[in-house]
């Protein structure tokens, strides 16, 4: 027999992984990573760096520059989503006003831009100056008329279709991941989840193209959303420069979480409200130090966008409101009731668009992607045009739904009728009847919300970049719009009555309908969503209306109510369960009554677990088992007879270290011994070198007992992020439960089909 003292003393035995090798520590696509073993990492790693840097000066300096690199792509994430966000909101201004017309001094300017730099503007006709022609002016040289009217009509359904058109053939042929709006997918990739590409560069670049042609296009859709992808995407870019966190796929996904709240900040210019968003709707793991983290990368995205000012109006805000009168405890019933019609919207709204997603996925229509958005698109175009309110982009609308009517307003929405006798001050102005303009405006809104709310349910999933807050938003907006206009014009016609009579007396401003629209849109947007306190602040921070936070509240918290009652489910969860996303969602609550024995595998009748045992199978039998088999892992027991479990070892890093041992090691061969224990066995002379992969070997896997409540283990995985746990009794390994082992089990308990779970 060979002696274990003087093998090891002939220097051929190696542990792989004391030198690490290419690949090792890394992941498959469409894998779930181990938070455990991430965690330990990298508490290693910084043990080792502050033990080092009390060697010398140059360590010493290396760990701070550790120490600081997160705030760093903190800083770089921070500049590059406010850049991008700021030329993404240059840019779809220009391309949208592009569709009506052009300007002649610069073609490069929006409408806006174009008058403000004319010198025989207005006020009254502020928004017609010579420079900016419309199409039918610069082509017929026509600016009334039916002629004049048809082929401006035309132009703008030929621009939206080109841009829709040019946006869904750069997603299909460069960056199919630059689709949709991208949540769900950050969601599940938070938890844990790898998707090999899906924050990749390209990715970045498309969707940032293709995001301004779909907003500039006209259909029912926003930028916000995919905006939080385009900033993840930046910060996966950046992470990747330092090893702290390209080596470490826990580690990233605090970065990533960052990313998201900075994404949140430069699409509303809400950067607290950022910072809530990822904490209560997109992160999984949201430690202290990842929460101000995100609050700096969210200041610095804010602060470079106010520094680019793409609204043009000094603030950061995206919807700036400046009401006069403050809110009486009676308009909380109108305001609850605006928060039941968001719940209804948003359950009616998550409902059918999952049922059209869903026959997408299953028909031949999700074979033509392009024709599907071409049909949308044309579809929007014409019904939009004729509508003031639906052929103005969404922004702008939801901005003129908000505002209060002052004095110098033009809006339809403003055409009260004025009393001669009127003396009082112009930030004062008391309700008055409505008149022909009003009635118009509220027909006109009437059949936009109609429209609004059937063709963003078809819109959203489409093989382009899609947002839903913005669509939301002004689904609500116009409904609360409308609510407020006949509340303002009741108390009006009917200041006796009791409800009015305490605070609303004939000559005063009592009602003001932008607030009903503001807290209208925040019902919407929490019944659709599910947010709550992200909701409130970002709407408090978007608009700038402090004092309305309990109207908000209200609304929020009665919409969350109403959809909670038919269904917990927000649209991006129903859209990860859709996809079969392996998402373990915190909110789910596990109340059946089913043990670890009832989930693991294998069950009676199967086949017995593949396990290796730690020191008697061969390389070639190891391999054997790779092959045969698409585990994840293996458990290690002591032999096949006592079933005593020692560890578990990951398919990937066995066949990584196999590979490396055959290349490094001399006399590594397919029948060598491979042995997980410090010591070789007792060899016959004449056997071939052994292999040691001691340290592949995870020594301390997760283990539950076969009568372990799976209420409780389904909160272990939820809690600890696990890849999979084994399950023992008494030492001896009985069987395995994976993290899809659980999501199908909770899928059957919900009477719902276990396959829909279609990922490892």
């Amino acid at each position: 027999m060979v002696n274990a003292g003087a093998m090891s003393g002939s220097g051929n035995l190696m542990d792989f992984l004391d030198e690490p090798f290419p690949d090792v520590g890394t992941y498959e696509d469409f894998h779930t990573i181990d938070w455990l073993r991430e965690k330990s990492r990298d508490t290693d790693r910084h043990r080792k760096i502050t033990s080092k840097s009390k060697e010398s000066v140059w360590e010493f300096i290396k760990g701070l520059l550790d120490a600081w690199s997160g705030w760093v792509v903190m800083l770089l994430i921070g500049l590059l989503a406010g850049t991008l966000a700021g030329v993404i909101d240059l840019a779809v201004d220009w391309m949208t006003d592009l569709k009506e017309g052009v300007c002649l001094s610069a073609f490069w300017y929006s409408h806006e831009q174009c008058c403000w730099t004319s010198n025989e503007t207005t006020f009254e006709d502020r928004d017609k100056c010579p420079l900016w022609q419309k199409w039918s002016e610069l082509l017929v040289n026509q600016s009334e008329g039916a002629s004049a009217y048809i082929l401006n009509y035309l132009m703008y359904i030929l621009w939206a279709l080109l841009f829709a058109f040019l946006a869904v053939s750069l997603v299909r042929v460069f960056a199919p991941y630059a689709c949709g709006s991208g949540i769900p997918e950050i969601k599940t990739i938070l938890s844990g989840f790898i998707i090999r590409g899906y924050l990749g560069k390209w990715t970045l670049l498309i969707k940032t193209v293709t995001l301004v042609l779909v907003v500039s296009s006209g259909l029912s859709l926003g930028k916000e959303g995919p905006l939080v992808h385009v900033a993840c995407c930046c910060g996966n870019f950046f992470s990747s420069l330092f090893s702290k966190y390209s080596k470490n796929e826990g580690k990233r996904r605090e970065v990533l979480s960052a990313a998201a709240a900075a994404g949140v900040s430069v699409a509303f210019g809400a950067p607290i409200g950022g910072v809530l968003f990822s904490l209560e709707e997109v992160s999984y793991y949201f430690p202290l130090k990842t929460l101000w983290r995100s609050f700096f990368a969210a200041l610095v995205a804010a602060f470079t966008l106010r520094s680019i000012n793409p609204f043009g109006n000094s603030r950061l805000v995206l919807f700036y409101v400046e009401y006069h009168t403050p809110w009486y405890m009676a308009e909380l019933f109108p305001f609850i009731l605006l928060g039941v019609f968001g719940g209804l919207w948003g359950t009616l709204f998550i409902r059918c668009n999952i049922a059209w997603c869903r026959r997408r996925k299953t028909t031949k229509l999700g074979k033509y992607p392009v024709l599907e958005v071409i049909v949308v698109t044309a579809i929007t175009a014409i019904i939009a045009y004729p509508n003031p309110y639906t052929r103005r982009s969404t922004s702008e609308l939801i901005s003129e739904l908000f505002n209060d009517c002052g004095a110098l307003e033009s809006s339809q929405l403003c055409d009260y009728i004025n009393d001669p006798n009127m003396t009082r001050p112009v930030d004062d102005i008391p309700d008055r009847p409505a008149g022909f303009g009003v009635y118009t405006a509220m027909w006109q809104l009437a059949l936009a919300l109609i429209f609004k709310i059937v063709i963003t349910i078809f819109t959203f999933g489409m093989k382009i970049p899609s947002g839903l807050f913005i669509p939301s938003m002004a689904v609500g907006a116009m409904a609360g719009r409308m609510v407020g206009i006949g509340v303002e014009q009741l108390a009006y016609h009917h200041h006796d009555w009791i409800i009015f009579r305490n605070w609303c007396r004939p000559g005063a401003d009592c009602v003001t309908p932008g607030l009903y629209a503001m807290v209208g849109a925040a019902a919407c947007l929490g019944g659709v969503t599910r947010m709550t306190v992200s909701l409130v602040v970002i709407m408090f921070e978007l608009t700038g209306g402090l004092e309305y936070i309990v109207p908000l509240m209200a609304a929020a918290v009665t919409s969350k109510w109403v959809a909670d009652a038919f269904g917990k489910e927000g649209i991006y969860e129903a859209h990860i369960h859709l996809n079969g996303y392996p998402f373990l969602d915190v909110k789910d609550e596990f109340t059946h009554r089913t043990l670890a024995t009832d989930v693991m595998r294998p069950r009676r009748g199967e086949p017995p677990l593949s396990v290796l045992t730690q020191d008697s199978m061969t390389v070639e039998d190891v391999e054997t088992l790779i092959k045969e088999t698409d585990y994840n892992g293996f458990p290690v027991v002591v032999s096949r007879d006592s079933e005593r479990l020692i560890g578990f070892a990951q398919r990937r890093e066995l066949i990584l270290a196999i590979k490396n041992a055959r290349q490094r090691q001399e006399g590594i061969v397919s029948n060598s011994i491979m042995y997980f224990t410090e010591e070789p066995p007792e060899l016959p002379a004449n056997s071939p070198h052994p292999l040691k992969l001691r340290r592949v070997l995870n020594l301390s896997p997760f283990t539950v007992t076969d009568h372990t409540p799976m209420e409780t283990v389904v909160d272990i995985f939820r809690k600890l992020g696990l890849r999979q746990c084994l399950v023992t009794r008494s030492g001896r390994l009985l069987g395995i439960i994976t993290k899809k082992d659980v999501l199908r089990h909770m899928a059957q308990m919900a009477n719902q089909d276990p396959e829909s779970i279609m990922f490892n």
